[in-house]
């Protein structure tokens, strides 16, 4: 297979992340990086033996096959379209963008021109989730009723233009989602602002067919980071741990210890986007998948502020 050119927009927290994986792959060549730091941007072409664009369009007219796209989510339309005009694949950090238009222009643009687009809901790929979905298929919990999930932890300076919902929650949502396999139908959320300009708590009740059930706590306001899911089934109750990457399953009186083979998610994740590239097939989560995403989380946003639930196929 022949090596695949990849860049990076963006070299804050998660961009600097994408460059270093990237340029630890076989079968990859980290082309460059840009952002509109470039200060940061030199710090992070020497530190991985890459070169420093100071204009993104530059990096994108460099032969690329890929590129990561790890700017804030107001400039996701904006970067996504160039990429597109340069004929591009892209990985879009989640959110899809900050808007249901935005996403469908990008949708609409990649389709068009017959490139790939994968979102970055990066908890997929913990190994933890990975294991978990595998036992649920194989009906080892029984017929699912309730997932739960608290994430929650100290507010990160960097993040300015969105809320705790867009952040955070719709890691959530989309892990959520991936399990049951299906749509959420209804949402209602509280929340609000205690220090940030947009929320930053709410807990979010996500309804299913068959009366299934999904549960958000988030906040910027605890001290410490917890990244947890429970899963309730009619055999069975597992209890996931995002940041530790164990699993526990409690069923007929006893506890599981679950082995995980423990692996960098994000590793997990530019592997499977490179890999549809090199084998023309449509990685996931797609851009359908995450503007389904963020049209849950933006629902929740107008549920909180409406104090009423939202119908997410009205």
């Amino acid at each position: 297979m022949k090596n695949i050119r990849v860049g990076v927009i963006g070299v804050g927290a998660m961009g600097n992340h994408h460059a270093r994986i990237y340029s630890e792959l076989q079968d990859v060549e980290l082309v460059g990086v840009s952002d509109i730091n470039a200060k940061a941007t030199a710090e992070i072409a020497s530190t991985y033996n890459t070169d420093a664009f100071d204009d993104c369009v530059h990096l994108l007219k460099s032969d690329l096959d890929a590129v990561s796209i790890a700017v804030p989510t107001s400039l996701h339309k904006e970067i996504a379209l160039k990429a597109v005009k340069q004929g591009v694949h892209m990985l879009v950090e989640k959110p899809i963008s900050d808007s249901l238009n935005s996403a469908d222009e990008i949708i609409e643009a990649v389709r068009r021109e017959k490139l790939k687009l994968m979102i970055g809901h990066i908890e997929r790929f913990n190994a933890t989730i990975l294991k978990l979905k595998k036992f649920i298929s194989a009906g080892k919990l029984g017929h699912v009723l309730s997932i739960s999930c608290r994430r929650v932890g100290p507010y990160p300076p960097r993040i300015r233009d969105v809320g705790i919902i867009i952040d955070l929650a719709v890691h959530d949502i989309d892990t959520i989602t991936h399990i049951y396999g299906e749509s959420a139908l209804n949402v209602y959320a509280i929340g609000g602002n205690s220090f940030h300009i947009k929320e930053d708590h709410a807990s979010i009740l996500l309804l299913y067919a068959d009366n299934k059930s999904g549960v958000v706590e988030t906040n910027w306001l605890t001290p410490h980071k917890i990244r947890q899911l429970t899963v309730t089934g009619t055999e069975g109750v597992a209890h996931a741990d995002y940041l530790e990457q164990s699993l526990e399953i409690w069923r007929e009186g006893e506890v599981i210890e679950v082995p995980i083979e423990k692996r960098e998610p994000l590793r997990n994740e530019l592997e499977h986007f490179l890999c549809a590239i090199a084998n023309d097939e449509e990685p996931s989560p797609s851009g359908v998948e995450g503007k389904s995403t963020l049209h849950v989380a933006l629902s929740a946003i107008k549920s909180y502020e409406t104090g009423k639930s939202v119908l997410l196929n009205a």
